[in-house]
């Protein structure tokens, strides 16, 4: 990096039309099936990444302290295993775990970009401002965009690790998460990696205080979906008249949330010239927070032409990162 070149860029790789017309769509549909839902995708806002953020730091919610426990062990393991150019990080939000993996990448002498791919711009901005804050030495680039369609427009600056942490992967069906791992795959080259992030199954009881937890802030950020709806819609839906709801469902191993009208509702949206109704106790689902074993995801990996080459557990095998190469 020479001259006065800035540290911190911010790019849209997504077509902010093409995105109101996915919404448009999505939302027409979910609201007048038979059995209603939402893309969870929606949650994103800036307020609803900040609440995210909130929900990782809550005690029930082991899944952030489980995957920085790991990292803290294992990080300098996972950039000796690549000696990254650049970190691409997959729905980075505040990339305050990224840390980890940017300290072992700086004292392995390995590259010093970091590439930051989010549907929120308030936190990429954030995550921009502090990461070249606390590394004098870190470029960010930042890409504003959803990671279900725009991974081939980030460009590439050499041997690349890409991160997707957190166990966001869970919230894919089962049905989407083969054209995830190919859109992965294909943005890897003979020497890169790629590390997952990765809820493990565990007993029902502790799933149900991790998404559902006693300060509320796993409900604020379910019925946040709908204030999203309202603003960029213009509509009139009632959040109070929604509860939040968590359950297990033991045959697909997932998490399901869902907002469960607690009286009739009828609602509409006048930008789309949209009129939808609820009877009490209906619910519109909203997310997928699917649990994984590790042959389950050795082969879906596979499928996609990717090839576990590390598995790394917490102390209570809740949680793993696994690291992957493309099949040669």
């Amino acid at each position: 990096m020479t001259g006065n070149a800035p540290r911190f860029t911010l790019t849209r790789i997504g077509n902010p039309h093409s995105v109101r017309e996915q919404m448009i769509k999505d939302v027409r549909t979910g609201l007048t099936a038979r059995h209603k839902s939402l893309p969870s995708i929606y949650f994103y806002d800036d307020y609803g990444s900040a609440l995210f953020e909130e929900i990782t730091r809550l005690p029930e919610y082991y899944l952030a302290r489980a995957e920085t426990e790991i990292l803290e062990t294992y990080a300098y393991d996972i950039i000796a295993a690549i000696h990254p150019d650049e970190l691409v990080e997959i729905g980075a939000g505040y990339a305050r775990k990224t840390r980890l993996l940017l300290t072992a990448i700086h004292e392995q002498e390995a590259g010093s970009l970091y590439v930051a791919i989010d549907v929120s711009e308030a936190s990429l901005r954030h995550a921009g401002a502090l990461l070249t804050e606390s590394y004098p030495w870190l470029r960010v680039e930042g890409y504003l965009g959803d990671f279900g369609s725009d991974l081939g427009a980030v460009p590439r600056h050499g041997r690349r690790l890409v991160a997707f942490l957190g166990s966001t992967v869970g919230n894919l069906p089962r049905e989407q998460r083969p054209g995830f791992f190919r859109a992965v795959a294909s943005m890897l080259g003979d020497e890169d990696g790629f590390l997952l992030g990765i809820d493990l199954i565990k007993d029902e009881e502790t799933l149900l205080a991790a998404y559902d937890d006693s300060e509320g802030v796993s409900a604020a950020f379910n019925k946040n979906i709908l204030t999203v709806i309202n603003r960029e819609l213009d509509g009139d839906i009632d959040l109070d008249a929604f509860d939040h709801e968590t359950k297990l469902n033991a045959e697909t191993g997932c998490m399901e949330q869902s907002l469960r009208a607690n009286r009739d509702v009828r609602a509409r949206l006048d930008a789309i010239d949209l009129d939808f109704s609820l009877v009490v106790g209906e619910s519109i689902h909203t997310e997928w927070s699917c649990k994984f074993t590790r042959d389950q995801v050795d082969e879906e990996l596979a499928a996609a032409g990717l090839v576990t080459t590390n598995w790394w557990n917490d102390s209570e095998d809740r949680f793993a990162l696994t690291l992957a190469r493309r099949s040669r």
